[in-house]
């Protein structure tokens, strides 16, 4: 048995895993590696013949998980993709945002001579996303599926998304069994709408994420009190607009719950709410589908008040034109718009006319990628470009953790020490950092631990 490293290895994004069994070959994510400006011609290649790729699992919908599979069906793979019901919905939703946004960066560059855009060229289109869903096998959680004789699949929740799943599989390796589990991305305890990670059972080797590998969540406010406090500063001590760039698919209903039990309890005055992205309003609806995967306290809040995802002075932006509107909402409110990171959608339509506004703040909620619009902003860049135009950054920037959907370092040594005492585990997705912290850590308790990099082999 082998397994090789493809993808988010020793960086964050780009999931890719490739599991042989003899020769059966497993690919465990297939995201998409954007920390370069030139990600789109670098994804083109495989570093496999995708053709020979038996069967794909996907843990989550993330498009760093995900965003890569069409490609992937283009250049010739025909296999199933093996996912829970949510995270099937939810990727179909974000490979299509990504063909509108490779379309959209293709035409912002001049024509050629013969009238052709000039900008980069889609990885994929929407035909061969429809191609993709049509190989989606969902699976239920925790029910064993066999794949072949010799190896059974089973996926445990570990919160961080709606559907979000570690794979934990059974196989046998010439007469001897051997399990072997993929984290996927660990999600926290106490987190808006979503359940807690559940534990992954004993394993022979582990694969585990280390994003918050050495960082540990704020532990001394609530997410209820951060969010309370950030809103009076922003919009009612001084009457501006708050932005929250947040990923349309999970945070953005996290946020919207959080901020229902705000508003529910009075805690603040009413204040406007627009919630500016259409494929926000699509992930919703994916959320309502499969409420019964939600956590016991948002299903109790729906017991009693009803859906968590719509109240009072809360709107749902559809068009563009109601988004220009929202452009020209000179009263305080909230704007929460995709994408997290700044690198697409009408975020970036909302930075273009505040960057420059003294009464607004940007608070972030997660992740930012290095070589992206949020990392610069974060990393206090004085000037950034936006739309193909330099500009000063006044808008006050902050972060807050208390929405990350990435456990942190001791909920990591955690999910590890649960697997029992693999004979090796594998730390991936997560910067140097990160991955030097928890690789000391969980050596100090006596695990074996490599963070492999890309292309490294290991017989298993």
């Amino acid at each position: 048995m082998k397994l090789t490293f493809w993808g988010a290895a020793q960086q964050v994004t780009g999931s890719m895993h490739l599991l042989e069994v003899g020769h059966y070959k497993i690919l465990i994510d297939c995201g998409l590696d954007y920390e370069k400006e030139t990600y789109q011609e670098d994804n083109q290649q495989f570093p496999f013949d995708p053709a020979s790729i038996n069967l794909v699992i996907l843990t989550h919908a993330h498009i760093d998980h995900s965003g890569n599979l069409p490609t992937l069906v283009r250049l010739g793979f025909d296999g199933q993709v093996l996912c829970t019901p949510p995270t099937a919905d939810l990727t179909s939703i974000l490979l299509f945002d990504s063909v509108e946004l490779f379309l959209r960066k293709q035409s912002r560059k001049p024509r050629t001579k013969r009238g052709n855009f000039s900008g980069p060229k889609p990885l994929y289109l929407h035909k061969h996303v429809m191609d993709t869903i049509d190989r989606f096998v969902t699976i239920a959680f925790h029910k064993p599926f066999k794949i072949t004789g010799d190896i059974s699949l089973t996926f445990i929740p570990v919160g961080h998304l709606l559907g979000a799943a570690a794979a934990v599989l059974t196989i046998n390796d010439d007469g001897e069994e051997k399990k072997i589990a993929f984290s996927g991305d660990i999600g926290r305890e106490h987190y808006p709408v979503l359940v807690k990670p559940e534990p992954i059972p004993e394993v022979d080797y582990f694969v585990c994420e280390a994003t918050y590998g050495g960082r540990y969540h704020t532990k001394d406010q609530t997410l209820e009190e951060r969010l309370v406090k950030e809103i009076e500063e922003a919009c009612i001590k001084t009457p501006g607009r708050l932005i929250i760039p947040a990923f349309s698919i999970g945070r953005t209903q996290s946020l919207v719950f959080a901020l229902n039990q705000i508003f529910t309890k009075k805690l603040l005055p009413p204040i406007q709410i627009f919630v500016d992205s259409p494929m926000a309003i699509h992930a919703t609806d994916v959320y309502r589908k499969h409420h019964n995967l939600v956590n016991q306290e948002a299903k109790d809040f729906y017991k009693t008040m009803g859906d968590e995802f719509e109240f009072e002075h809360l709107a749902y932006v559809q068009t563009m034109k109601e988004s220009k509107d929202v452009s020209n909402y000179f009263d305080p409110c909230i704007i929460i718009s995709s994408a997290g990171m700044l690198e697409g959608g009408r975020i970036q339509d909302h930075l273009y006319y505040n960057i420059q506004n003294y009464y607004c703040t940007i608070l972030f909620i997660g992740y930012c990628a290095k070589g992206t619009l949020g990392y610069k902003l974060l990393s206090g860049a004085p000037i950034v470009r936006i739309k193909d135009r330099e500009m000063m950054v006044y808008a006050t920037i902050r972060q807050t953790d208390l929405l990350s959907g990435h456990g942190d370092h001791d909920d990591l040594m955690r999910t590890v020490k649960q697997t029992g005492q693999p004979k090796k585990v594998f730390l991936v997705h997560g910067e140097d950092k990160s991955l030097k912290s928890l690789s000391a850590a969980l050596q100090e308790d006596g695990f074996e631990v490599v963070a492999p990099e890309r292309g490294e082999v290991f017989e298993i």
